[in-house]
C-alpha cells in the first residue's frame, strides 16, 4: 500500500502542507517541526512521486548524457558517476551513444530527445560550431577536448598542464627520446591538447620535439595504441618512453613493447591517460593521468540544474576540474 502525504501529516499531527514543505525541501520549517515529520516519513516509509515533483515544475526529471565512446573505460565510469551526481538531485539519466559520429552528434544536439530531457550533457568529437548554434532549447554542458566559442559551459581538466605534467614525469627519469602515441588521423581537434602539452613540455626542457615519434591512430583503443607502437618501432625510431592519449593506447604499447622484448620501464617508460581501472590491474601497472571524474560530473549535472532555475549564461564558462597524476610501475618499476 502506498504511503501517501495526508498518512504521514496524520502520524505527525501535522497538515499536510507542513509535509509538503519538509518533503520539497523549503526553508520556512522549523528543525524540531522538520524531524517531527522526518521521523513519521521514516517510520510509514513514505517515498515521495518523483514524477509528479519534476513535473509540478514543468520538467521531466530526466537529464541526457550523449557519449562517443561507451566501450571505452573512461566514458563507462564517468557515465557511473554522472548518474550518482544526478540521483542527488533526484534525476534520471538517458544515456545515448553518439560513436564520436558527426550525424548522431547533431541528432542529439538538436532536440530529438527535447520532448523528455531537462538537459543535454554532450562530449562532442566532431560537432562543428555551427552544428551547435542550430540546437534545441534545452540547457547544454559540454565535456572533452573540443573547445567552441560559444555561450555554453565547458567541463574539463587541463589537458595541457596535465600532458606537461606527464611528459615532466617522464624527464625527471632521465627520459629523452619520448614518443606521443595517439594523434588522430585527418583531424584537428581531438588529441591536440595532449599533443600540444607533450610539445610544450619537451621545448621547455631544451629537448627535441621530434614529429617522426608521434604515431597517429585512427581510433583510440588497445589495437590503436599497438598498431602504433609497432609502426615505431619497426621504423626503428629510438625512444625511451611513451606518453599515450589514453590508457587504452598505453595498454596497447605495452603489449607490442613485451612481445619484442622490451622492459617496462627498464627500456621503454610508459604513461597513459585517464586511469581506467583496467590499467591498474596489469602485470605492470600503469602510470596514469588520472582526472577527477565525479568532480566533473557534478559540476556538469550542476550547471544543468542552475540554468534549468534560470542562471544567466551571457558567455562560455570554462571549468577545470582537478587531476592527479598517478605513479605506477610502467614508471618506477616494481618496489
Amino acid at each position: 500500500m502506498r504511503v501517501s502525504l495526508k498518512d504521514v501529516a496524520s502520524h505527525a499531527g501535522v497538515s499536510i502542507k507542513t509535509v509538503s514543505n519538509v518533503v520539497n525541501d523549503q526553508p520556512h520549517v522549523t528543525p524540531a517541526m522538520r524531524a517531527r515529520v522526518q521521523k513519521s516519513i521514516d517510520e510509514l516509509g513514505y517515498r515521495p512521486n518523483l514524477t509528479a515533483r519534476h513535473l509540478r515544475k514543468g520538467r521531466t526529471g530526466i537529464v541526457a548524457l550523449a557519449l562517443p565512446e561507451l566501450g571505452n573505460p573512461y566514458f563507462a565510469e564517468l557515465a557511473a558517476e554522472v548518474v550518482d551526481a544526478a540521483a542527488e538531485h533526484d534525476y534520471t539519466v538517458l544515456l545515448d551513444h553518439t560513436g564520436g559520429r558527426r550525424d548522431q552528434e547533431t541528432l542529439v544536439c538538436q532536440g530529438f530527445r527535447s520532448r523528455v530531457i531537462d538537459g543535454l550533457i554532450l562530449s562532442p568529437i566532431e560537432l562543428e560550431a555551427d552544428d551547435l548554434r542550430e540546437r534545441a532549447p534545452v540547457p547544454l554542458v559540454l565535456l572533452g577536448e573540443r573547445e567552441y566559442d560559444l555561450p555554453y559551459d565547458h567541463i574539463s581538466i587541463d589537458n595541457v598542464a596535465a600532458a606537461r605534467e606527464a611528459v615532466r614525469h617522464l624527464i625527471s627519469l632521465g627520459r629523452r627520446d619520448i614518443a606521443f602515441l595517439g594523434a588522430r588521423r585527418g583531424r584537428s581537434q581531438p588529441a591536440h591538447l595532449r599533443l600540444r602539452g607533450w610539445r610544450e613540455e619537451l621545448d621547455a626542457a631544451g629537448l627535441v620535439a621530434d614529429d617522426r615519434l608521434v604515431s597517429a591512430t585512427d581510433g583510440w583503443g588497445h589495437a590503436d595504441g599497438a598498431a602504433a607502437m609497432a609502426r615505431l618501432l619497426d621504423a626503428g625510431h629510438r625512444l625511451d618512453a611513451v606518453f599515450a592519449y589514453n590508457d587504452l593506447i598505453a595498454i596497447g604499447a605495452l603489449r607490442v613493447l613485451s612481445e619484442r622484448g622490451l622492459r617496462v620501464p627498464e627500456d621503454v617508460a610508459v604513461v597513459g591517460f585517464d586511469d581506467v581501472v583496467e590499467g591498474r590491474f596489469g602485470a605492470v601497472t600503469l602510470t596514469s593521468v588520472s582526472p577527477d571524474k565525479a568532480s566533473i560530473a557534478r559540476m556538469a549535472v550542476e550547471s544543468v540544474l542552475s540554468q534549468l532555475d534560470g542562471a544567466p549564461r551571457q558567455r562560455a564558462r570554462r571549468i577545470h576540474a582537478g587531476y592527479t597524476l598517478v605513479h605506477r610501475e610502467s614508471t618506477l618499476g616494481h618496489d
